[in-house]
């Protein structure tokens, strides 16, 4: 009954996080894209993940309430979509975000107080990915949004998340996922 509950909650924070974006999600034909691509890193990620069908301890806290058991997760494209709808490549936002490059990671962080993903923290070793850490805020008339997104390649996801909605309260969410060897 639990995660019932805690799916339709997750499915109507969706709904209106997607009824609030408010910039168009077009291309410019021929652009390269101008920030790491997280929506095609995760959506390879997610076809991985499904191809290897690993079982998950997945933990899930709602207001200090935590439930934990494994789990097989059908749809990794669904379960990591938090982290795949994080992508800063939309032609609108090509200079809004503020790069920072060394040679263990990288990091965006958001010119505009507006824009949804406000950084995304990328460590690396060499070429390949050790984990990815975003963070968003949204807020508008009805509502204030927070999540951390926390990825860790082939072991962990973590998707901590705090809302307050007007006429509602506030809401706190920890999920977090260990994915099996």
């Amino acid at each position: 009954m639990y995660w019932f509950k805690l799916r339709v909650w997750v499915a109507a924070l969706m709904l209106i996080a997607y009824w609030s974006a408010c910039k168009p999600d077009s291309k410019e034909a021929g652009t390269g894209l101008k920030y790491f691509n997280v929506k095609e890193y995760f959506t390879a990620n997610a076809a991985r993940l499904q191809k290897l069908n690993k079982p998950v301890l997945k933990t899930v806290t709602h207001n200090g309430v935590t439930e934990t058991k494994t789990v097989k997760i059908e749809n990794w494209g669904q379960e990591l979509d938090l982290f795949i709808g994080a992508d800063i490549n939309k032609p609108a936002w090509k200079n809004s975000y503020t790069v920072i490059d060394n040679n263990d990671g990288l990091l965006y962080k958001a010119k505009d107080p507006e824009l949804k993903v406000r950084e995304i923290l990328i460590k690396k070793e060499g070429q390949k990915i050790k984990w990815i850490l975003i963070f968003t805020h949204t807020k508008n008339i009805l509502y204030q949004t927070t999540e951390k997104l926390s990825y860790y390649p082939d072991s962990l996801y973590i998707i901590e998340k705090g809302q307050t909605v007007k006429l509602m309260g506030s809401n706190h969410y920890i999920i977090k996922g260990v994915i099996a060897n």
